[in-house]
């Protein structure tokens, strides 16, 4: 080869490796600088588009406890897949192959046609095939990232190595971020111990008061005092035994168990619809991308929200049909609740509804946002979101 070819072709060599490391590093980067898994997967995903100039991606994950994949992250999905999600749940050639342990290591990354565009005509944005990259976290499976192309190429090995080490990186990012998750949670466990014996102490010194009180006037009793001296104490002695069971209430309300303990949202929900249908009232329920887990926070914000949904409906609404759906997807969780009773004027009824007020308070707690559409006579519909990746 002529010198002068060879140093332009050794030239660009030379950018397209200081590009990919760049990348890597900005990759490598953006997962140390925070914990949140959401965050850390788009993040992943839109570097990893740019280092091979895609535009589409997606990653699966596997539920630490059930094992169930669920859709985590995505980018620029196609109106066919962006607008049914019921086609991003469930199996695929890519998570079998995975799951079987067929897909492991930088000489299985490679681009395969993807089942869930294969039949599609419309709507495809001309992508029919994407790269598979496995995640793990030593043996442990953690999910799969993929990439698209409509014009896709066969990769280089050079192309496979370094898409095998975005893999690495991005292992390594949600091992983190799910030790992290276990450690917060011991941590609330504790505190929450803490909590109860606090509140232990302090309902002992205020029934050990009520005690007091008796026995004070026990003794006005045995020394003959007069009837509204001893019925003074009484009261007292009432009056305090009212408050520390009040306390006890609110503490035991506030110290409880998360109420969806040992079942996911979807579940809780399905359980909560059922128990509220009244007699001649037709609720259904139904859910997409339940499988992907939520930070508890949202999980029984959007329950307490639910439940109080429900109530209302129960109390006031006098419906005949109510629907209520749930939709998680990478960016947000979107609770739907829709009856057609007999609905309000909300100028007129916020100010006295203490459970709209509240329901107000969860999703802007929550970080997101509550939305009620209803007039006299046209039912009620509430729409809760809460979003899942951090905005700037």
């Amino acid at each position: 080869m002529p010198e002068e070819p060879k140093r332009k072709s050794s030239a660009e060599q030379l950018r397209r490796r200081n590009r990919e490391l760049s990348i890597l590093m900005a990759i490598a980067s953006a997962l140390n600088s925070s914990v949140a898994l959401e965050q850390a997967l788009q993040v992943t995903l839109a570097r990893v588009a740019d280092l091979l100039d895609l535009s589409t991606g997606w990653i699966w994950l596997l539920d630490a406890d059930s094992g169930a994949s669920y859709l985590a992250a995505s980018q620029n999905l196609p109106p066919a897949l962006a607008a049914n999600p019921h086609r991003m749940e469930g199996r695929c050639y890519c998570l079998d192959t995975y799951r079987a342990g067929d897909l492991a290591g930088a000489a299985n990354v490679n681009v395969v046609t993807c089942s869930r565009l294969q039949h599609l005509i419309d709507g495809t944005q001309g992508l029919r095939y994407h790269a598979s990259i496995p995640l793990y976290a030593h043996a442990e499976k953690l999910g799969v990232l993929n990439v698209a192309s409509p014009d896709w190429r066969e990769l280089s090995p050079d192309d496979l190595h370094l898409l095998h080490a975005v893999g690495d990186l991005l292992s390594i990012a949600i091992e983190r971020a799910r030790l992290f998750d276990r450690a917060a949670q011991v941590g609330m466990v504790e505190e929450r111990n803490r909590l109860a014996r606090e509140i232990h102490d302090t309902l002992a010194q205020q029934i050990t008061g009520v005690t007091l009180r008796l026995e004070s006037t026990e003794a006005l009793l045995e020394a003959g005092a007069e009837r509204q001296q001893v019925r003074d104490a009484l009261q007292q002695a009432l009056a305090l035994s009212r408050a520390s069971l009040e306390e006890a209430r609110r503490s035991v309300l506030d110290l409880r168990a998360p109420a969806l303990h040992g079942h996911t949202l979807a579940q809780a929900l399905q359980s909560l619809v059922s128990e509220s249908a009244g007699e001649g009232t037709v609720t259904t329920f139904t859910a997409t991308g339940s499988a992907r887990p939520l930070p508890a926070r949202i999980e029984n914000g959007i329950y307490r929200i639910a439940q109080e949904a429900l109530m209302n409906i129960g109390r006031h609404a006098h419906a005949r049909h109510v629907s209520v759906r749930l939709h998680i997807d990478a960016e947000e969780a979107r609770f739907e609740v829709r009856d057609d009773g007999r609905g309000f004027d909300p100028e007129h009824a916020s100010a006295g509804r203490f459970g709209l007020i509240g329901m107000r308070e969860r999703a802007k707690l929550l970080g997101g946002q509550f939305c009620l559409e209803t007039s006299p006579g046209h039912g009620t519909h509430i729409l809760v979101t809460a979003p899942l990746v951090a905005t700037s």
